[in-house]
């Protein structure tokens, strides 16, 4: 499956276009990471243990959407959105959510 935030594909023709074909993921963080990201995980602003959980969160997003898109007969997805957002009073959950139009493209 190509992706691409961009409408359309260079010297790649779309021949049929299928629709918003998603994908949305929601993961807990675990509270003990969040403990030990706050005391020791820390290095120049940055935190591997969220950065970790947003690629895995990430990947299941695309994975959930390309598999949507495989479904109608699509090739590619064209103007892909990526959306992330805490979810929960206290922001203990993450979501990730793609979006884009499936397509098919000339080979």
């Amino acid at each position: 499956m190509i992706h691409t935030t961009t409408p359309a594909i260079e010297d790649k023709p779309i021949i049929q276009y299928y629709g918003v074909v998603t994908g949305e993921t929601i993961l807990g963080a675990n509270i003990f990471k969040d403990i030990f990201a706050g005391i020791r995980d820390i290095v120049g602003g940055r935190s591997a243990a969220y950065e970790q959980e947003l690629g895995k969160a990430r990947t299941i997003a695309f994975q959930e959407m390309d598999r949507e898109a495989e479904q109608l007969g699509a090739n590619a997805i064209v103007g892909i959105d990526i959306d992330y957002e805490t979810v929960g009073s206290k922001g203990g959950m993450l979501m990730v959510s793609v979006s884009g139009t499936a397509v098919l493209l000339r080979e």
